[in-house]
């Protein structure tokens, strides 16, 4: 998940860093667990790997998230490589 934190977002996380670890324990709370996490120069502030039961938990996750009007995010599927190359070589 790609995030962008607007004015208010930022003003918390310059005020209370930790927040962003208590935001993390709030995803694991909805099901979802916080694999890597990186902050971003550019376009989007932060790149979360989280991996989640299913695209319908991360989408709630995604939302929940985003309901509160401090950041913006985008979802992207992941697929293992090896998994990938897998169903290449499967006969249609």
């Amino acid at each position: 998940m790609l995030s962008t934190v607007g004015p208010n977002g930022a003003a918390t996380l310059r005020e209370h860093p930790e927040r962003l670890r208590q935001v993390n324990a709030e995803v694991e709370a909805m099901g979802g667990r916080v694999v890597l996490q990186y902050a971003l120069l550019g376009q989007w502030d932060f790149l979360n790997i989280i991996e989640a039961p299913d695209e319908v938990a991360m989408a709630r996750i995604a939302t929940v998230l985003s309901a509160r009007g401090t950041l913006k995010t985008r979802t992207l599927v992941a697929v293992d490589v090896e998994d990938y190359l897998a169903a290449l070589g499967r006969d249609t």
